[in-house]
């Protein structure tokens, strides 16, 4: 525990990380505006749909063929291999409206055979991906939704690569699928307010189809679900004299999630039973490098004891359940050669905590010597608020740092000195963790001046170029949108591969379902191409290149070109990852390690109170790892060179309060780590968050 700890700020309820206001927008290449049609995988067309086959349409250097199985009606359509290769239907809707389009096809090739979407002779939905399926006998469908004139309406589909587009079988037309989320719940309020509930309750929302259910959050976290026919429910569990910050947000039969209501401060009432008598003073024993062991005296209670807290300042570092709960304890996970000074606190039926034991105070044991270890942190730049993202400049004595409720980018010198150089236009804050998030400077920077920046918009999250010639940031060019906001789970790293490309990580908008759409732009790692298009060879043909991530943050290449990522769990696991193509993260299934088939588990997982990770560095094959709400940073060796990890362990622990950023210096054994106390659960003042330098020896 390094010395000078902060002043503590006043309790409020534990959080976890995540988005902004929930926007319906399509995905965009360079421009703001949203295209009219966006595609899905396997959304199912209505009841009412009509089946068309593809044989009886008109065809352009295509033809019918019979040598696949599997297929409907009398045949398919071979596209020959020539762009330009085209179907074109003739449909007939009996009133203008808008109409889902399902292609059903086999691609058995290694690439994806995109294709431009034309209705009445209008391209509607431009290189629609057809990502390959196992052979030519295995079927997928793809869906557009369109909007369809009254009467008969050509419909047509053109190859734009010299492969050609799939097998087409038919296209079945039926009503579009509900892509239109409720409207925002109206402002939340607070009654019957007692030391461990309180009942919330808030204005209907609106929606076209109907409003089936109401998500009650804390921040971040999902704390309750209330049907859609209530405007009130009743939170139970809740921890008394504690402030919570809730919204809602309204879901339809579809999954479409609303933007977050207004948020509201409730504080449960002080109990009245109560709390227990302290723990007796703690002693230590059996310390080791990592770790020691912990006993105290029991504390007493009039109703019992359940749990006890061991604590670093506030910062707890390890809790013990049971009826009663042990009095011993082994703490693991400890930094190595480190001074601590440690307490217990007691907590009753009713929520209540007891006021702190005494402290004890040992030092862990020396080192190993694999990978080096951090020393003391310095704190070289001061009066920062909310430094979000940090992107080396060539030079490697300076980077460009983002802060993410002013939109502006500085310059800081690895000496200290701190440079204005410009504000991104068209950001917006979220009131949680949305605004100017990550930052990355194009590989080829001395040559164009590029760099890229994640930034919360009007419409939802944003991937954008500027220029920065050395002094100056200017220039504004969209180049991915569509990527839905909530109020938390906005992702927003950005990091260059080895490889040259793009990579960007995304949140769930606090919508869980969109982790699991592959054609989705939420819930994923993303990976394009520094023009905007989705880089060759992703695994699925489109953006997409992992999936099943909550709210994905750190991102990091180790040494042998490997990405890792750390990722905010809800109430459960936090995780670190080893991320690989196409593979699946788990959300909403899983959440920390998980035995799902086809689910991808963690390398790494510690219990939410510990972790909320954000930002991730490697040194020496091994990664470090900042934490927000678990106010440490973590230390995880990589074995060599392969998949796994050994034995986290923690440093700093409340030490300097939220750590947001780590980031290594280049050429140098060193990292940049940023606090993150001015943000709205640090409870600071502005200018209060610091960026230290830490050696690794």
């Amino acid at each position: 525990m390094a010395a000078g700890a902060r002043p503590r700020r006043a309790r409020t309820a534990a959080v976890r990380a995540g988005g902004a206001v929930l926007a319906a927008a399509g995905l965009v290449l360079g421009a703001v505006a949203a295209p009219p049609a966006t595609a899905a995988t396997g959304a199912a067309p209505s009841a009412a749909s009509t089946d068309h086959q593809a044989e009886d349409a008109a065809l352009t250097q295509a033809k019918k063929a019979v040598n696949h199985s599997g297929y409907t009606g009398t045949g398919f359509v071979d596209y020959t291999n020539t762009t330009g290769s085209a179907v074109e239907f003739t449909v007939s809707a009996t009133a203008a409206g808008s109409a889902a389009l399902a292609f059903r096809y086999a691609n058995a090739g290694t690439a994806n055979r995109p294709m431009d979407i034309a209705v009445n002779g209008k391209v509607v939905a431009a290189g629609v991906t057809f990502p390959p399926t196992a052979d030519w006998d295995t079927w997928a469908e793809k869906t557009v939704a369109v909007a369809l004139a009254a009467g008969a309406n050509r419909i047509r589909a053109t190859a734009t690569t010299a492969d050609g587009g799939p097998n087409l079988d038919r296209l079945r037309v039926g009503s579009a699928a509900d892509t239109a989320p409720p409207s925002r719940p109206g402002p939340p309020s607070c009654s019957a307010v007692g030391p461990n509930g309180l009942t919330l309750g808030w204005g209907a929302a609106t929606d076209n189809v109907g409003v089936t259910a109401y998500d009650l959050y804390e921040h971040g976290n999902k704390l309750a679900e209330a049907p859609g026919t209530a405007t009130s429910w009743q939170l139970t569990g809740l921890t008394p004299a504690t402030t919570y910050n809730l919204t809602v947000i309204a879901r339809d039969a579809a999954g479409n999630a609303s933007p977050a209501s207004v948020a509201v401060d409730c504080t449960t009432a002080a109990s009245t039973d109560p709390p227990p008598s302290p723990p007796g003073t703690p002693t230590v024993s059996a310390v080791t490098a990592t770790g020691a062991t912990l006993t105290w005296g029991a504390a007493t209670d009039d109703k019992g004891v359940v749990a006890y807290e061991i604590r670093s300042g506030s910062a707890v570092v390890k809790t013990v359940t049971g009826t009663p709960p042990a009095t011993t304890a082994a703490v693991t996970g400890l930094a190595c050669d480190a001074p601590f000074t440690l307490s217990v606190v007691a907590r009753d039926t009713a929520g209540n905590n007891s006021a702190p034991s005494g402290t004890v105070s040992f030092t862990t044991g020396t080192c190993p010597a694999d990978g080096g270890v951090p020393g003391s942190p310095t704190a070289f730049s001061t009066g920062w608020t909310i430094p979000w993202g940090i992107a080396w400049l060539p030079d490697g004595t300076s980077a460009l740092v983002t802060e993410r409720d002013s939109f502006k980018v500085f310059r800081l010198t690895t000496g200290g000195t701190r440079t204005a150089v410009g504000s991104v236009p068209n950001a917006v804050t979220t009131d949680g963790e949305g605004g100017l998030l990550g930052i990355a400077v194009d590989p080829n920077w001395s040559s164009n001046h590029y760099v890229y920046l994640m930034h919360t918009a009007a419409e939802g999250n944003r991937i954008v170029r500027m220029t920065y010639d050395g002094s100056t940031l200017g220039g504004y060019k969209v180049l991915l949108q569509g990527i839905r906001k909530n109020r938390y789970h906005n992702g927003g790293r950005l990091a260059f591969g080895p490889d040259g490309y793009l990579y960007a990580s995304t949140g769930d908008a606090q919508t869980g379902s969109l982790a699991q759409d592959r054609n989705s732009l939420n819930g994923k790692i993303l990976r394009l191409a520094t023009d905007g298009r989705p880089a060759p060879g992703n695994p699925f043909g489109n953006y997409t290149y992992s999936y099943g991530h909550r709210n994905p943050q750190g991102l990091a290449f180790d040494r042998n070109g490997r990405l890792w990522e750390a990722e905010f769990g809800d109430s459960k696991r936090d995780e670190l990852n080893l991320v690989k193509p196409g593979a699946n993260y788990g959300w909403p299934t899983c959440e920390g390690p998980c035995t799902v088939a086809g689910m991808t588990n963690p390398k790494a997982s510690w219990p939410v109170d510990e972790a909320s990770p954000s930002g991730i560095a490697i040194v020496r094959n091994v990664v470090y790892m900042a934490a927000l709400r678990g106010e440490r940073m973590w230390r995880i060796p990589i074995e060599g060179n392969t998949e796994n990890v050994g034995a986290p362990t923690a440093y700093y622990v409340g030490a300097y309060g939220r750590l947001r950023t780590v980031s290594k210096v280049p050429g140098a054994d060193r990292l940049w780590l940023t606090t993150t106390n001015a943000d709205n659960k640090g409870g600071e003042a502005d200018g209060a968050d610091r960026i230290f330098t830490i050696s690794i020896g």
